[in-house]
């Protein structure tokens, strides 16, 4: 009965240590793809044939995307520092478009 209790404050310790900062870069490299949405809407459409071993049919599917950063116009940049900041506690090393791997 004794060793449950340090187990379970051990056990809690890990939890909570897991939802503290994470490194700043890593940060920026999540962050990228909470910033691209604020950039416009995407989509996809794809389209093809399929079977039902009897009749070939045409098959179409279209995506729409619209983030609610882009709905209130705000900039993908400061999208970018909000959540690098939330996540590291810490201000991005450097501007999201001069991030490795940004394009509009």
């Amino acid at each position: 009965m004794g060793w449950r209790a340090p187990l379970a404050a051990i056990v809690l310790l890990g939890t909570v240590a897991g939802c503290g900062p994470i490194p700043v870069q890593q940060a920026e490299r999540n962050c990228m793809q909470d910033a691209r949405p604020a950039t416009g809407p995407r989509g996809e459409i794809a389209m093809g044939v399929g079977t039902d071993g009897h009749h070939v049919r045409p098959v179409t599917r279209v995506e729409l995307s619209i983030s609610s950063d882009y709905v209130m116009g705000r900039d993908p940049a400061d999208v970018f520092n909000r959540c690098v900041m939330r996540q590291s506690g810490e201000m991005p090393t450097r501007p999201l478009y001069d991030q490795p791997g940004w394009r509009k």
